[in-house]
């Protein structure tokens, strides 16, 4: 396996691609960045009609791009949609912890039900490779959303052996943690908390995240792509905050900003929410054993009731093994100073 960091242009050039969930935060930068290359064409799928006809608007004067209304929940249309692409980005979900807690039925319906479909779909059309997209909170999860995308996980991996004989799909699925600027991200919250002369309500100070910019983490998912084999999980490696530290940065830079005095803003400590990790956890215990580091990603090879003996070496000399659990904890802390880069280059500032 060639670990090779190839540019989006070499992997897409050419290629026709899907996109589920186009009009969602990743969903319009996955959209953004690969109508830079030099893509055949590029079908954007969403089932949230204004913001979709927003997309549309952006990019009515480029003929490769054409949006249609489409629920995952409809795998015939899917595969409508489908047919004659050379890859799927599955980003379509339901993502809000509460909400999802309050909707199970809802939950599975989408982020479950929905992921077989793609499955369903793109084998039916004879895809080349599809990629879904996963959360930190598939990691050991402790809530619906969690539990529900770890299944999204779990469906791409088997499906690559559960698939028809004649479907040559390579399925794989990436997890990344936060993204600096999407939708109910941290970030616009404390914005507009500051804004408003506080408070800004933090869970936990001592609370960590790995965070990106959304143009880095939507980067790095889409290199991922070229390297499925079938059944991988590529993790995303990111910079970890802890969340007083970014709170507090937010607040020493912005305040004045908006007219207050930054001692005046209160940071409050509003304590964490059911089913919320103090820190992050973007791979388990079991699977150290079976990851490799290979840069800016790690891999996670197949579980190993679904290894083959034709395949099974095949990530084996590939980068180095991972030593210790990828959990924010363990990783290096961005300084205050640190935070303060990060945020002015991604644009959190």
């Amino acid at each position: 396996m060639d670990i090779k960091v190839k540019s989006l242009e070499e992997i897409y050039s050419g290629k026709s691609i899907v996109v589920t969930g186009a009009a969602g935060s990743v969903g319009q930068e996955i959209v953004r960045q690969l109508l830079e290359c030099d893509i055949k064409s590029i079908v954007m799928l969403d089932n949230a009609e204004t913001e979709l006809f927003h997309l549309e608007e952006l990019y009515k004067t480029d003929k490769r791009a054409s949006a249609f209304l489409a629920d995952i929940r409809d795998a015939d249309k899917l595969a409508m949609h489908f047919e004659g692409m050379d890859y799927v980005l599955h980003s379509a979900a339901y993502k809000h912890v509460p909400l999802c807690e309050r909707s199970t039925e809802l939950a599975v319906d989408v982020n479950v039900t929905g992921a077989q479909n793609i499955v369903k779909a793109a084998c039916q059309a004879n895809v080349k490779k599809v990629l879904f997209t996963s959360s930190d909170k598939a990691v050991n999860p402790t809530n619906v959303m969690g539990a529900t995308k770890l299944l999204g996980e779990r469906i791409f991996t088997s499906s690559q052996f559960n698939k028809p004989v004649k479907a040559q799909t390579a399925f794989g699925s990436t997890r990344f943690g936060n993204v600096v600027g999407s939708r109910g991200s941290v970030v616009p919250l404390f914005k507009k908390q500051i804004e408003r002369g506080g408070p800004v309500t933090v869970t936990a100070t001592e609370m960590t995240r790995f965070m990106m910019s959304i143009e880095q983490a939507t980067s790095l998912v889409l290199q991922s792509l070229e390297k499925i084999t079938g059944g991988e999980v590529f993790v995303t490696k990111m910079p970890v905050f802890r969340i007083g530290d970014l709170a507090e940065v937010m607040v020493e830079e912005l305040a004045g900003r908006y007219g207050h005095d930054p001692k005046d803003v209160e940071i409050k400590v509003v304590g964490r929410r059911v089913g919320e990790k103090i820190c992050e956890e973007l791979t388990t215990e079991e699977e150290v054993a079976r990851a490799r580091d290979i840069g800016d990603l790690i891999v996670v090879t197949r579980h190993p009731a679904l290894a083959s003996s034709d395949d099974d070496n095949v990530w084996s000399d590939v980068g180095k093994q991972l030593e210790t659990n990828y959990i924010s904890h363990n990783e290096k802390i961005a300084t205050k100073s640190e935070i303060k880069d990060y945020l002015n280059d991604w644009g959190g500032l």
